[in-house]
């Protein structure tokens, strides 16, 4: 797919690409991204786009202004607005698949640069390979256990794997808040920056790995997310099975 056929193509997604290394910048309305269904639906369809052009080589992701996405939910509201019938979760279940299984499909190294706390869906910049973090960022699963919601949507996948299984597990039925410093120490980021410091770092890494031959890069994308790609198809359906069985009305 050529470039020019989805970099203007989503209203919470800019795009930009430099020597085959294209930047995403996730935002609403040009500020800090606000979660919901427009952005959940543009990000399963952006990551479908950006695998399927060849001439993406290295990926950036990253936010708007002084938050990565937001807000955190009130619970009764949460839980009301996710209340459906089984037809609409089947759609909303197909597209949160779809979401973290195109993200995984991507065989271009992932670069994440987290620009200040991400609050909701935080499972999308710890899936890539390298996370950096800006001092502001911290990460918390807000929307699902302490939100109203089974925690299915994949983040049972992703954070038991990535920071350990007790840690994890406390994680999401706690709605515990990792700051910065922490997130480092426990697994979650690679390397803390000041946030003037933290794209051209971003930029600085995605340069180096495409020293690379084509082929060693992508064969080392592909190698080093085989273990959470056969875990999340493995469990995956199991949790928004769950999650949906929870819901619906």
């Amino acid at each position: 797919m050529p470039f020019e056929d989805y970099a203007t193509k989503f209203k919470t997604i800019r795009f930009r690409r430099e020597d085959g290394i294209l930047e995403m910048t996730v935002h609403t309305d040009g500020g800090p991204l606000r979660w919901g269904r427009l952005p959940h639906g543009e990000l399963e369809q952006a990551f479908l786009d950006i695998n399927r052009d060849r001439e993406n080589k290295v990926i950036i992701l990253t936010g708007t202004g002084a938050e990565f996405s937001g807000p955190a939910p009130e619970v009764k509201a949460n839980l009301e607005a996710h209340r459906q019938s089984p037809e609409e979760w089947g759609v909303l279940g197909w597209e949160s698949k779809n979401l973290l299984l195109n993200m995984l499909a991507i065989d271009a190294p992932m670069i994440a640069a987290v620009n200040g706390p991400a609050v909701r869906h935080a499972e999308l910049p710890v899936m890539c390979d390298i996370v950096l973090a800006s001092e502001t960022a911290a990460f918390q699963d807000s929307a699902h256990y302490v939100g109203g919601l089974v925690p299915g949507d994949g983040v049972h996948v992703v954070f038991p794997l990535v920071m350990g299984y007790n840690r994890g597990r406390y994680f999401l039925l706690t709605g515990q808040t990792i700051h910065a410093e922490e997130a480092k120490h426990v697994g979650l980021v690679n390397e803390v920056l000041p946030a003037d410091q933290l794209m051209p770092r971003a930029w600085e890494l995605a340069r180096q790995l495409m020293k690379q031959p084509e082929l060693n890069r992508r064969y080392s994308r592909i190698l080093v997310t085989e273990v959470m790609r056969r875990q999340m198809h493995e469990l995956l359906p199991y949790g928004l099975a769950l999650e949906g069985l929870a819901l619906v009305k």
